[in-house]
């Protein structure tokens, strides 16, 4: 009869939290409170199952509402507490997983992010999921298959002697997709540049090979920092894929237009689609036939970079910092058809009013003959890193890294040297071409097209080119 502390961790959307499991065994009826009944009674079937006492008596426990990632750490105190074992060595040792009936643990969604939280103690994980927890640095880790395993160790007195990290097994390479296999399309392979460099949001109409570009994008994309690396593989762990992580490629994620708004938004427990690409790019393919809840959702995601799940009194944050490919035929049939112009008008019009933020435009085109090849994805990835170094170099000590980023106000106050790109954007609201919404996305692309041709400044032509590929009607440099 006693009392034992063990330490394990929670997470919260993707964010790892500290906690500190409590027991306490003491004279009384047989009863357990402090925890879920499901818990209890997942525990107790683990301790007896692996040749351990159930305490007979009055258990108090501090594990209500931690989740089953905590369960190896409360069957561990509460065997403590109960004197089958002694609790010192507890102290710098945080304790992950779930525990099966039988006593085995199983695996268990963002261990990533509650390893990032344990601090500088010894982890206890699953097997197999020491490769993902060795990934946070630092970290120290002692893979177990069964609950026995860890109390034999305590009973005995001492851990066993972390060793290695685990390897991890590496990411398998995705196709190499580049952006000289697609034919034709000189404007719509502009618009791409465009956005990659300035981390803008594209409108891809037509019957052309939209796909085709739109999965090339990432290729040109700058890699991830391991800060941004980890962030996503913390969205992954969350969300169970942890082996599907993309490592430094900027992730892809493409949602079917049949896709339920919690399979593209998440719940409370996991991720969507939309954090899947957190950091890199969504991909709506057949635009105008996606729920406009799930439209109307993606418009605050466009604005806060998050989403917000809320639900049995709690709001989880999950990032979702990314660049949205729309796209879209030109009529419902996608093909060769009779569509009166106005039908056309109407289907297109679906997206008018969820989706405002698409700075980027461009019409696609069946090329009927194909002469040569495009520039290849690895040229024109030079040109957009280079373009987003010297955005970066202009943005140095603020928190935003594109020029997409770059808050309305902060356009005209912290950047006010454009006076021929703005004076030309200023007719353009005067005369009802673009609206005073429109202005400052308009503007950051033009900076985007500066910063492509290495100018201080956009020009009155930079601004332009940003009016053409607003409307779809771009002229591209070949």
């Amino acid at each position: 009869m006693g009392y034992a502390a063990a330490r394990s961790a929670v997470v919260d959307g993707v964010t790892g939290r500290p906690v500190t499991v409590t027991a306490d065994v003491s004279p009384g009826l047989s009863s357990v409170t402090g925890c879920t009944p499901e818990q209890r009674d997942r525990i107790r079937a683990a301790i007896i199952n692996s040749g351990y006492d159930w305490p007979d008596g009055r258990i108090t426990l501090s594990a209500e509402l931690y989740g089953s990632m905590t369960d190896l750490a409360v069957a561990v105190a509460l065997l403590a507490a109960d004197g089958q074992f002694p609790a010192e060595l507890l102290a710098n040792v945080t304790l992950l997983g779930e525990l099966d009936l039988d006593g085995r643990l199983r695996p268990v969604c963002g261990i990533l992010p509650a390893v990032s939280a344990a601090g500088n103690s010894v982890l206890i994980v699953l097997a197999g999921s020491a490769a993902e927890a060795a990934q946070v640095p630092g970290a120290v880790v002692i893979p177990v298959v069964r609950l026995a395993e860890v109390v034999s160790w305590l009973s005995d007195g001492a851990l066993p002697v972390p060793g290695r990290p685990a390897d991890v097994s590496p990411v398998p390479a995705l196709p190499a997709l580049d952006l000289a296999d697609v034919p034709g399309n000189h404007a719509a392979r502009f618009a791409l540049e465009v956005c990659a460099a300035g981390g803008h949001h594209l409108f891809l109409a037509g019957n052309g090979p939209g796909v085709m570009l739109a999965e090339r994008l990432p290729g040109i994309l700058p890699p991830l920092d391991d800060s941004a690396a980890l962030e996503v593989a913390a969205i992954y762990s969350m969300a169970g894929r942890y082996d599907l992580a993309p490592g430094r490629v900027p992730p892809m994620s493409a949602p079917h237009h049949t896709t339920t708004l919690a399979g593209v938004v998440g719940n409370l427990h996991r991720p969507g689609m939309l954090s899947l690409a957190h950091r890199g790019v969504l991909v709506l393919d057949d635009a105008p036939e996606f729920n406009r809840q799930i439209l109307g959702a993606l418009r605050g995601v466009l604005e806060s970079g998050e989403v917000r799940v809320s639900g049995r009194d709690r709001l989880i944050r999950y990032p979702a910092r990314i660049q949205l490919v729309l796209l879209a035929a030109c009529c419902p049939c996608a093909g060769s058809c009779s569509c009166t112009p106005a039908v056309r008008r109407r289907y297109l019009e679906r997206l008018a009013r969820p989706m405002p933020y698409v700075e980027v435009r461009a019409q696609l085109e069946r090329p009927a003959r194909v002469v040569g090849r495009g520039e290849p994805s690895a040229v024109v990835a030079v040109r957009v890193s280079e373009a987003r170094e010297r955005a970066a170099a202009r943005l140095a000590g603020t928190p935003w890294r594109t020029n997409a980023e770059v808050p309305a106000a902060e356009l005209r106050t912290r950047f006010p040297d454009a006076p021929d790109a703005i004076a030309l954007l200023d007719q353009a609201v005067c005369t009802g071409r673009i609206t005073s919404a429109t202005f400052p996305r308009l503007l950051r692309v033009a900076w985007t097209l500066a910063d492509l041709r290495g100018a201080h400044q956009p020009s009155e032509e930079d601004a332009a080119r940003t009016l053409g590929l607003w409307n779809g009607v771009c002229d591209a440099p070949r």
